[in-house]
């Protein structure tokens, strides 16, 4: 939109200025600070966005107490509680005034350069259950066709082993994607030769090639959420620099 605010919102709630509400001297004291006119842009600039930070958590946190709950048994993780605030605060998004949402939940710990199979099982455990309560928690708001859930990363893993019992880092790798607007089912992409030295192969270590790039697959995502095809600006070229260097900007796996 034209008008877009970050905001941080941990899955206990958003914090604003909560942390001083026990201590009324310092909350005084830190809203008035916020309030004091010094003369200095750069100070004011950052002064208006913590004010402004404030009255967000403020309006979110009031929100909130009214957000729909839903008979999901959510597991344990720091991914699935941050997927439950997710839910939380779209089955508010009317309240809010708002239409169109892009969260980002953080999930670490992959970069396995050592010990692989016992912490990518727990990993991928945590990943799988978090991710199937979530899409439950948006059939049950009666949301999951207007609601798409991705996986993105830095870098792929190499297909051979180290002597470490991991891997190192790699290039090409795949991801998932999750909603009732998905048309899934099936691999979006030419799957690559898994044998070592193939063509896909960038160093005979098992460090694949992509055969479709970041640039198709957030092109793919931002069609769906309503940016226009095209090279004009808010467009999808626009957006995605390197587009036109592929054979499509739709992979087609959203209907």
């Amino acid at each position: 939109g034209q008008n877009t605010y970050p905001a941080t919102v941990p899955p206990s709630g958003a914090i604003g200025l909560n942390m001083l509400a026990g201590n009324p001297a310092r909350l005084t004291g830190a809203q008035q600070v916020l309030q004091f006119d010094n003369g200095l842009q750069l100070v004011q600039a950052a002064n208006g966005v913590t004010n402004r930070g404030v009255s967000h958590a403020s309006l979110l946190n009031s929100a909130l107490l009214s957000a729909q709950q839903t008979s999901v048994v959510w597991p344990g993780g720091s991914l699935a509680a941050q997927l439950k605030m997710v839910a939380k605060i779209i089955s508010v998004r009317a309240q809010l005034g708002l239409s169109r949402q892009v969260f980002f939940c953080g999930m670490g710990g992959f970069d396995t350069h050592g010990s692989q199979l016992a912490i990518q099982d727990s990993l991928l455990t945590e990943l799988s259950q978090a991710i199937g309560a979530f899409y439950a928690a948006t059939q049950e708001l009666a949301i999951e066709n207007s609601v798409t859930t991705f996986t993105a990363s830095e870098f792929g893993r190499t297909l051979t082993g180290n002597s470490n019992g991991g891997t190192d880092h790699a290039w090409g790798s795949h991801h998932f994607v999750v909603g009732g607007g998905v048309l899934g089912g099936q691999f979006y992409g030419q799957f690559p030769t898994l044998a070592l030295g193939s063509l896909y192969d960038a160093n005979n270590r098992g460090t694949l090639i992509p055969t479709t790039s970041v640039d198709q697959y957030g092109a793919t995502l931002a069609q769906w959420f309503g940016v226009a095809p095209g090279n004009g600006p808010g467009q999808v070229g626009s957006i995605f620099g390197n587009i036109g260097n592929f054979q499509t900007s739709n992979l087609g796996f959203l209907g």
